[in-house]
């Protein structure tokens, strides 16, 4: 397909978008299951070119004064590709199914840079009754910050120190040129390419496949890493999912000790088996969601890991159309079910252990405010210094997270990560 296809393509699927809400991913699997003539690289691009809209899709609306596929996608095109319109003249003139000609009044508006005095919620793409949030916990920058989750995410990559080393792992992906992660110790990184690059894919790469390496965003690495787990240890991973954090938290302590691995749902539990056995995982006991299948662990745990559901707004780089899908309803559903997890796994804590408060999220109620009224609630639990656990875990670190008093919010812009807030909290007593 030409790019003028590749347009036509994904103006159809973002009206598709407006006309029905979905998930991304799966109106773009619908267009390709009904397109099959279209190859590989023809889908990734107009998946690239879909996703780049739904970044900035706020913007562009205000840019075009319409929130039709057809000027979101030009505006995406000329604006995010950087494609002139001249170019895009020229395509759609010579391509029997490029989308129309662009008007004058099209022209006049992809010529224009309307955003400098846009309100600020649509400079940051963000939804409006989320300005507050953002406001509050990334502080001065907030806007830079926000607008810093707009951007293409890299492919992040976490070394298996249970297998291999770094400089091995290099080795094998060198075709995809693999760089080392800014911060994280066994972090791995390959940058995100522009237009309609494809995005690399390792998993069919003999590194993934002999558990060498796994995808693993730099900010869940740092998180794990923040936990402080030790050789030895006895660790619960309250909300383990898939196991990512859990396979780690294996490495960092070498194997030794003893990790649960449990959630309460099985389907989203089900993958870490696999992943286990791949990794060489050997101190990992999964806790699957039944009557009385941690009463043995209560008052025992040395380090309990919450990584809490949440609003995900942190990881809206990489699902930006989950942004546009939030709602005020969803969000004080996810803060109720985080208070009763975090009263939940508290039972499982010996004194003078630490509770690990983790979310993919950047939004005070979730993070500080959580965190504030949990211990309000429990006078027997106060949060450790965030800058020193930071300064420990990270001594050499050029860039730091954004301090609060309880915990650390990781950003794209200030460390180079998903967004992520962690609080650890020790029990006293």
């Amino acid at each position: 397909m030409r790019l003028s296809g590749r347009i036509a393509a994904a103006i159809e699927i973002v009206e598709g978008l407006n006309n029905r809400i979905r998930p991304v991913s799966l109106a773009l699997k619908e267009w390709g299951q009904a397109n099959r003539f279209a190859g590989s690289k023809d889908r990734a691009a107009i998946g690239n070119l879909v996703y780049d809209v739904m970044r900035k899709r706020l913007s562009h609306e205000y840019s075009m004064q319409s929130n039709s596929g057809r000027s979101l996608v030009l505006s995406a095109v000329i604006r995010d590709w950087e494609v002139s319109i001249k170019e895009l003249e020229t395509a759609f003139a010579s391509d029997n199914y490029a989308p129309e000609q662009i008007s004058k009044d099209e022209e006049k508006l992809l010529s224009a840079n309307p955003l400098a005095n846009a309100p600020e919620h649509i400079q940051a793409n963000i939804p409006k009754w989320l300005e507050e949030e953002f406001r509050s916990s990334l502080g001065k920058n907030w806007l830079d910050e926000a607008s810093a989750l707009s951007e293409r995410p890299p492919l992040d990559m976490r070394v298996n120190s249970l297998k291999t080393t770094a400089e091995k792992v290099t080795k094998s992906l060198d075709r995809f040129a693999v760089e080392p992660a800014n911060i994280a110790t066994q972090g791995l990184r390959i940058a995100a390419g522009s237009g309609p690059a494809r995005i690399a894919n390792i998993s069919a790469d003999e590194a993934y496949l002999k558990g060498l390496v796994e995808i693993q965003d730099q900010g869940s690495q740092l998180v794990s890493s923040l936990s402080n787990v030790k050789a030895g240890e006895q660790v619960l991973d309250y909300c383990a999912g898939a196991g990512g954090k859990t396979l780690a938290l294996a490495a960092l302590m070498e194997n030794k000790g003893q990790i649960f691995a449990h959630d309460i749902d099985r389907n989203r539990l089900a993958p870490i088996f696999d992943r286990l056995k791949r990794a060489g995982v050997r101190n990992v006991q999964v806790r699957s969601p039944q009557k009385n299948a941690l009463d043995n662990l209560v008052g025992k745990m040395d380090k309990i890991v919450v990584d809490a559901p949440c609003s995900g707004s942190g990881t809206w780089r990489r699902h930006p159309d989950a942004r546009w899908r939030l709602s005020e309803e969803q969000l004080e559903k996810r803060c109720t079910e985080q208070a009763q997890i975090l009263r939940e796994a508290k039972e499982f804590l010996h004194p003078g252990g630490e509770l690990i408060y983790i979310t993919c999220s950047l939004l005070p109620k979730e993070n500080l405010q959580q965190i504030e009224a949990f211990i309000k609630d429990n006078k027997d639990f106060d949060s450790i210094d965030p800058k020193a656990r930071w300064s420990e875990i990270f001594p050499n670190a050029k860039q730091q997270p954004i301090f609060d008093k309880r915990g650390m919010t990781l950003t794209p812009l200030s460390v180079e990560s998903d967004g992520f807030y962690i609080s650890i909290l020790q029990k006293t007593n």
